[in-house]
């Protein structure tokens, strides 16, 4: 820059540079004579006023000057200019701006040569004042400078720096979406995807971010989501192991605070540039904090912009970029805690709400079939008992033991998990024990098609074993009794030996085993697989609960292995001798008997499962009846029902109360209903609610989506009382729904009813059935006869219209139906029409008139009328119907 001293301000032409400040002293020291513009005083007068006007201005102006746009500028633009200035001073724009001459160029040419003046707004500016291409917005003005020839001298120009205004609102945006933005957040990875889509809406401020979350062990972290950054790069790696990254980055992702790095490509490599066409180059690593947790449980990498330097202002952006991540997902986290503890309380909710329901069909069922045998036979107080009394009092017997099964049961498990029961604990020789309770089940067994393997060597142990007799009994039958239930083929193995100081009880069968998801649950209290198949659906869910709790008053455990579709195997593991028990608890050894009612009870309940047990008891109780001669009804007159419930006892007695007026097929399943149905379609179907296989409501929609069974009467039975349970059977398309217990004489009424109601509603069908062919048919005869055929309401609107009305008329029936029969009437014969309604509504027919009607291409045709009244159901005379024949072809009409 040429500099010297030149003439004060007063001298003559150089009043222009007077004041001005810091800019006002250099262009006075500047050497005007030697550059572009020449001296000051010659200087045209319109520049002079410019000059004057920018250097006493605070703002900021500019001052473009001739054909080279030389620049004069103040004070206030002088901050704009950076490190351009002082070398701007006096020089053409296009030497100073050469980054952005391809933007302002055509603008400073376009005023500069028409004249006309343009402006900007917040535009953005690619500058390279401070050494780097630097993001910059401006809001400015071009209004041309007419000098003292007209023409335009140069350009004028106020320009405001927008840039941290621009860059603020957009940093506060993206601080208030990412304050409301994980609000519907409902878990913690949730919020990361929502944090990082907000994030992804700044790629100017953020051009990449990458959301990570710890493990337990934070050593490792997993991706949660991202924001401009393709997955599987250096950044976005679905697992990032923290030992292997580089010193700086593991301590900043394990860090309370945020850490800046001037040179991530450095660390990662190269980086992403968001909206930029230049990469990024620096970063942060945040820290996400959750309110009350010493440490972080996760990170953000995210970058920065390469066109602003990490400043201050940038700092405090993100850290309030990370407070705001932190929140979000301190809320989602506190969300999710909330609703896992929703979820607990619900599940131990649905658990109560399970078990009670279980509970209520398992006290229901023996209910029923206590109460109605006991109510058949009191009905004969007076009288002598009637044939068959006795296998209805067996039945009551049987299930009245059951009911006390259960009811012992439900209270030494309520009594155990109380911490009010303590066992009585004595030295017995644990294999022989063993032993004797499992040949309980061998006949049974042998019964089903099962092979029954038990194998109790003596313990090869100085200490004997010490057990509760009567609750190590409740283990092995409760196993045993399990594995009898799910198996269905195959074999069930028992196994008792020692190992280690313990013994070892094992329960092996080749059942249908339990699924992996529900292995982890299978000894929680009230737990049981629904829709598996089993000999029964009855249970609730406390056997194996109860073994759990058994062993461990043991000082044992016990646990289980399973392969779905493979069989399952129970092992309990319990110490031997007496070091583990109470003193206080130690009794001296006794008598122990093997054959026990609680034995009895779980062998009977086992018994009812099995599918032969129905058919034997229908056959003892046909023998009673019948003083042992054999009697088969092959017919009855009431009707065939299909009966399917999966307890046995149940199914024989309602099978004995309805056999006397209908013929009974009963099943234990809904799978078997399903198939004798299909096989033979029967009156009615019966059946309970709660099976195996396919359940009451699943064989409810299997017939209901069967066009040939969809009309088949179908009553339900449960143990599920109340209101809502019977709007949901009736909802689900049951024509009936009864609830246990019920009576003989309730059960034999709905089920007479809905099969003499299903008898008339098939009667019902077949006559309309029968009545569609007739309509059919007369449809078909109207449709293919050669006369017209017509019908009209009592107020002449024509309502059908036949292809031999089509063809003597012209018209179509799309224009015929809905129009008056006024159409087919010439005017000097209208008064006809009123004649033959008036007629018609005195139920007279009016046969072979004679008259003249209108085609639709306006030719009369000679015709002969037949109208007959039509009615209703009800017998009302709604309209008429008439036939009309074309008698000659003659085209005149009188």
């Amino acid at each position: 820059m040429a500099t010297s001293v030149g003439p004060t301000p007063t001298s003559k032409g150089y009043e222009c540079l007077q004041g001005g400040g810091e800019m006002g002293s250099i262009m006075r020291s500047f050497d005007w004579a030697s550059s572009v513009l020449g001296p000051v005083d010659q200087w045209p007068q319109s520049l002079r006023t410019s000059v004057s006007t920018c250097l006493n201005s605070r703002f900021a102006i500019l001052v473009w000057w001739g054909p080279e746009l030389v620049m004069l500028y103040n004070d206030a633009y002088r901050q704009i200019i950076g490190a351009k200035h002082p070398a701007a001073l006096g020089h053409p724009g296009r030497e100073c701006w050469p980054e952005i001459w391809d933007i302002i160029g055509p603008m400073l040419a376009n005023v500069m040569q028409k004249g006309e003046a343009t402006w900007a707004s917040d535009l953005l500016l690619m500058l390279e004042r401070n050494g780097y291409p630097e993001e910059c917005y401006f809001t400015f003005s071009y209004s041309p400078i007419r000098d003292e020839s007209g023409g335009i001298g140069g350009v004028f120009t106020p320009v405001a720096d927008t840039t941290e205004r621009v860059i603020n609102e957009r940093r506060i945006t993206t601080l208030r979406d990412l304050a409301v933005c994980a609000a519907n957040a409902r878990d913690i990875r949730q919020a990361c995807r929502l944090i990082a889509k907000t994030l992804s809406e700044n790629p100017r401020d953020i051009p990449f971010a990458a959301v990570y979350l710890f493990d337990e062990t934070r050593t490792s972290a997993s991706l949660a989501a991202t924001a401009g950054v393709d997955l599987g790069s250096t950044i976005a790696r679905p697992f990032a192991r923290i030992p292997e990254w580089p010193r700086q980055l593991a301590d900043a992702a394990t860090a309370a605070n945020a850490t800046l790095f001037d040179d991530l490509t450095s660390l990662l490599g190269p980086l992403p540039s968001g909206a930029w066409n230049a990469p990024a180059r620096s970063g942060v690593v945040i820290p996400i904090l959750i309110p009350g947790q010493k440490e972080s449980i996760g990170y953000v990498i995210a970058g920065a912009n390469p066109h602003k330097r990490i400043d201050e202002s940038y700092r405090t952006f993100f850290e309030l970029v990370g407070r705001h991540i932190s929140s979000a997902v301190a809320a989602a986290f506190e969300y999710e805690q909330e609703r896992k503890r929703a979820e607990a309380l619900a599940e131990i909710d649905r658990a109560k709400t399970t078990f009670f329901s279980n509970v209520s069909h398992e006290f229901r069922t023996p209910l029923t079939l206590l109460l109605a045998p006991l109510e058949d036979a009191l009905a004969n107080r007076h009288g002598i008992l009637p044939m068959g009394a006795a296998a209805s009092l067996a039945t009551a017997h049987r299930n009245a033991r059951r009911l006390l099964k259960l009811v012992n049961t439900l209270l030494e498990f309520s009594r155990i998990e109380a911490r009010r029961f303590q066992g009585s604990y004595q030295p017995v020789d644990l294999p022989a024990l063993t032993a004797d309770l499992a040949s309980n089940f061998r006949s049974l067994c042998e019964r089903a098609g099962l092979q029954f393997e038990v194998d109790c060597p003596p313990l090869a142990s100085a200490e004997p074993a010490y057990v509760d007799p009567d609750l190590w009994e409740q283990i092995v039958l409760n196993l045993l009794s399990n594995a009898f239930k799910f198996t269905l083929k195959g074999k069930i193995e028992l196994r008792l030996h020692g190992k280690d100081g313990n013994a070892i009880l094992t329960v092996r069968d080749t059942g249908i085993g339990i699924p992996p998801e529900e292995l982890p649950r299978i000894f929680e209290r009230f737990r049981r697989l629904e829709h598996r198949r089993g000999r029964t659906h009855e249970g609730t869910g406390i056997g194996l609960a109860l073994v759990h709790e058994l062993a461990k008053l043991h000082g044992g455990h016990v646990s289980a292995e399973s392969i779905e579709g493979a069989g399952s195997t129970f092992t309990v593991t319990m110490p031997l001798g007496s070091k583990h028990l109470d003193p206080a608890h130690i009794v001296a050894r006794r008598e122990i008997a093997t054959h026990t009612v609680a034995a009895d009870a779980f062998i009977e309940e086992a018994m009812r499962w099995l599918p032969d047990q129905q058919a034997e008891t229908n056959e003892a109780y046909r023998r009673t009846m019948y003083n042992g001669r054999r009697q088969v009804i092959e017919e009855h007159s009431g009707g065939r029902i299909v009966w399917a419930d999966d307890n046995a006892d149940m199914r024989a007695y309602v099978s004995r109360l309805l056999s006397g007026r209908f013929q009974v097929e009963a099943v234990p399943d809904g799978k078997s209903a399903l198939d004798a149905i299909r096989a033979r379609k029967p009156d009615l179907v019966l059946a309970d609610v709660m099976m195996p296989e396919l359940d009451g409501f699943g064989l409810l929609r299997a017939i209901r989506s069967d066009s040939n069974l969809s009309g088949l009467p179908v009553i339900l039975l449960s143990a599920r009382a109340g209101e809502e349970a019977r709007i949901e059977g009736l909802h689900a398309g049951a024509d009936d729904y009864l609830t246990k217990p019920f009576s003989s004489r309730e059960l034999l009424a709905v089920v007479g009813s809905h099969i003499e109601l299903s008898r008339v509603r098939q009667q019902v069908l077949e006559a309309r059935k029968k009545a569609e062919q007739s309509a059919r048919l007369l449809a078909s005869i109207v449709e293919s006869s050669d006369d017209a055929i017509i019908s009209k309401d009592l107020n002449g609107v024509i309502t059908s219209w036949n292809k031999g009305a089509e063809r003597l008329f012209g018209y179509t029936e799309a224009e015929a139906v809905g129009r008056s029969i006024m159409m087919l009437i010439p005017p000097d014969r209208a008064a006809e029409e009123p004649r033959i309604l008036a007629s018609v509504r005195r139920g007279e027919r009016v046969d072979h008139f004679e008259t003249i009607r209108i085609r639709k291409d306006g030719t009369p045709v000679r015709v002969s009328l037949t109208v007959s009244p039509v009615r209703d159901d009800e017998g009302r005379i709604v309209g008429a119907s008439k036939v009309a024949r074309e008698i000659t072809k003659s085209p005149a009409y009188s």
